[in-house]
Parts: structure tokens; sequence; C-alpha cells
């Protein structure tokens, strides 16, 4: 029940908040539990589920526009929940040694990040296929998961006290490569849409750089400044993988734009400002790295001055009806929407600002009034069923490498095909809500 309009109570805390896998959905954790909002349109944000089963949510992660959804909250900090929301019911249940520090998901794994361990799930089933042991002390759960499952790799920091990131094969259960990034500790990763990217920056904040993957060769570096160091609280690329945004605990936030200059510069410059840039081009050969460093970053493409500065804040690049947007959403609660121009960059322009912790209008039928009926099971949360349901039953989850022993899960819950979760369309549909 909402606070009387006269009483002088604070709203719920946000005390965590993310964006789904391909930027269509923002999810929010409060002291009561947690929200679901849609992402479609500028003018009106469509809550489209809450819960307050839960209190002091600190995680919540929805796998893209399923109702699939994961939650860990301060009361059980070392127990993961997986829950079926347009059900209303709870998939399985796993608890860990330690705090659970963050989760991140894409349509074939789940994996959760511990200060020293890092566990990978099948989340076809939600059995433990692989603890990653021993890593290097991460008391913030820094880790990057592609999005893309068919390229599914993991980073996260192979040093406490440098920049080198480990970069892990979640399909092959391979390390990869380790990629020395920065010479400082990390404190942002993120792969871009297709996996094929990852950017990075140190706790300095100054340098953002992006590697190939797998190979991990650096292909961009951008200064985001000089004048201070700060913290890198978001790093987002865009889908189409053309901008990358950048957040810190200061009032800017800086989007880059990767340009391939490299590629379409022609042998022989027609200009004389061409003849000149490969001039300092070649000249960067016989400069000290640190100068040749300096020549080579590019300047943001565009930026956002933010009304306050010092509060937690995470950003996404995405597309609103059309057009290309960012969305900045604050640890007070709002959700800021700019407009980008894609062609001359600039500053961002304002266009709305929604509450997240006021009486938000309910969409939760919104998304399937107009699908058809189907199967009411976890395999078409997270892929359609291809096979037979049967009636036997078997472990929902494994006791290897310390996860504990949960409930079960009847067999034809699981996905036995290719996870196919591309849209909307693919909600399960509620025809019994609990009360």
């Amino acid at each position: 029940m909402e606070a009387a309009a006269e009483v002088p109570a604070p709203p719920a805390a946000l005390s965590c908040f993310s964006y789904n896998q391909d930027c269509t959905s923002l999810a929010i954790g409060t002291t009561t539990g947690y929200r679901l909002f849609s992402l479609s349109s500028v003018e009106q944000l469509d809550q489209v589920h809450e819960s307050n089963e839960i209190p002091d949510v600190y995680i919540v992660e929805r796998l893209f526009s399923s109702s699939l959804v994961v939650v860990v909250s301060h009361a059980k900090p070392q127990q993961m929940n997986v829950y079926h929301f347009k059900k209303g019911t709870e998939i399985c249940n796993y608890s860990y040694s330690s705090n659970i520090l963050s989760i991140r998901l894409n349509r074939q794994r789940l994996v959760v990040c511990l200060e020293e361990s890092i566990y990978i799930h099948n989340i076809k089933d939600m059995k433990l296929l692989k603890t990653i042991l021993d890593t290097p002390p991460n008391t913030t759960g820094l880790c990057a998961l592609s999005i893309n499952h068919t390229n599914s790799y993991l980073a996260y920091p192979g040093s406490a006290t440098s920049g080198e990131i480990a970069l892990y094969d979640g399909n092959s259960l391979k390390t990869a490569c380790t990629i020395p990034a920065h010479d400082g500790p990390l404190a942002a990763l993120t792969f871009n849409s297709t996996g094929s990217k990852l950017a990075s920056a140190s706790e300095k904040g100054t340098v953002i750089r992006v590697f190939s993957i797998p190979g991990g060769q650096k292909l961009y570096e951008f200064r985001r400044g000089m004048k201070r160091y700060v913290n890198i609280s978001s790093l987002v690329f865009s889908m189409d993988s053309q901008f990358l945004c950048a957040s810190s605990n200061t009032e800017t936030v800086h989007i880059f734009k990767l340009e391939h200059l490299t590629d379409s510069r022609p042998e022989e410059p027609p200009t004389w400002s061409g003849y000149m840039g490969k001039m300092f081009q070649a000249a960067t050969n016989y400069l000290p790295a640190q100068v040749s460093g300096m020549m080579n970053q590019d300047r943001a493409f565009a930026t956002v001055r933010l009304n306050v500065s010092g509060q937690r804040n995470i950003c996404a690049l995405s597309t609103i009806q059309k057009l290309p947007r960012l969305l900045v959403t604050t640890s007070d609660g709002h959700l800021c929407i700019y407009n980008l121009d894609p062609q001359d960059g600039g500053e961002c322009v304002l266009i709305k600002k929604h509450s997240l912790l006021g009486s938000g209008k309910m969409e939760e039928n919104k998304e399937n009034d107009l699908q058809p009926p189907l199967p009411q099971s976890y395999a078409a949360t997270v892929a359609r069923q291809s096979t037979v349901p049967s009636t036997s039953t078997m472990p929902g989850y494994s006791e290897d490498g310390g996860a504990l022993r949960g409930e079960v899960i009847p067999e034809h819950e699981f996905a036995t095909g290719p996870v196919c979760l591309d849209d909307e369309n693919e909600f399960p549909p509620v025809s019994i809500r609990n009360p």
C-alpha cells in the first residue's frame, strides 16, 4: 500500500538496477522487492511486473524479454532464486559458499560471480557445468558475458593488481586467452552484441580500450578525460556496435563512435590534411609509447551533462520508436531518455524523465494479450519445446563445486533444442495468477 501523500516518508530505496541483454527492459530492486519495466516507448514507462515477495533485493536480472528472472536478496545473499514471473512460480534456487556479487545471463549460460570463484550453469536445465576456483579477489563481482550464445565468452579480472583480463569460452568451457588491457586494476568490462569486441576501463577511468575477441588485439583507444580520475560505473555498446557509452561518478556521460578509419583510408591521401595526417601517423612509430598513445586516442563523439554528480548510474544505447536513444538510470530512482544524433553527435538532448519509484502503471498483460496459447513450461521460457513431455523427474541442479542440492524439476521442463528467445512474442501465457 502506498503511503499517504502528507506522510513525510521517503520512497523505497533503489538498491540495484539493470537493463536486460538487448536493452528492451529495465529491472530495479528495492527494499520491498523488485519491478520490471518495458522500454518500448519514450513517453510512457510500462511496468510489466512487480513482486514484493522478497525484500531487500540487490541483484535482479531478466533474460531478454522472457519470463525468466534471477533475484538475490540481502536476506539470503548466498542464494540465487530463479523465477518464472509470469506464472508466479520459482523454477529453482542455488546456494553458494559466499555472497553472490553479480549474475550474468545469455540464452545458453547463467554465470554467478563470487569474490574468488565463478560458477557457470547451463540455462536450459540450470545444471552446474563449471566452477572456476581461486580467481583473483574480485570484491565488486566484475565480469561480463557475451549476450550472443553462439559466441558465449566470459571476461573477468585476471589480476587484482593489474588490468589483465581473463577470457573464458563459455561454450567449450576452456580458457581462451589473457589480455593485458591496463596498468591498473579493472573497473568495467562489456562485450558488444556479437561477442566479437570487448571494451574495458581501469580504476583510473581515463582511458577506455576495445579489443578483438577472441584474439585480444587492441582495436580502439578512447580518452574519457585527463583532469581527474573517475569511477566508471557503466560501459556499454550500442546493439549495432557503432557506439560505446561510458558513465561514471561525474556529471558527464561520454559516447564514443567506433569508426573504421584505418580500413577506409586510401593509400595516397588526396588532400593536404590527409597528407599531414599520414605524416603524424608515421611519426608515432618514433615517439615514446605515452606520446604516440595520446595521438591515437579519440575524444567523445557525443556527451550528456547530468544534473548531479556522485550518484551511481547505468547507461544503455537503444533504439526506441525507430530512433537512437541514450538511457540513463540513476540511483535516486529516475530514468532519463536522451536523443542521440548518430551523424553529428554533440550534446544529447533530454526528452523525457521518468520516476521509477512511483505507483507505476501496470501493463502486465499487455505483452501477452495477442499471443496464442503456449505450453507453460520452463522450456518455453528459454526455448521452444521440441520434445514430448515426460512424467519422469531428475535433479534440477548439481552438487558439484559447492552448490547445494535443491528441488527436483520435472524432466519435461528442460529445453533440449537450441534456445530461441528472440522477442516478446515468446512469453508463456498467464492463466493462473497467485493472489
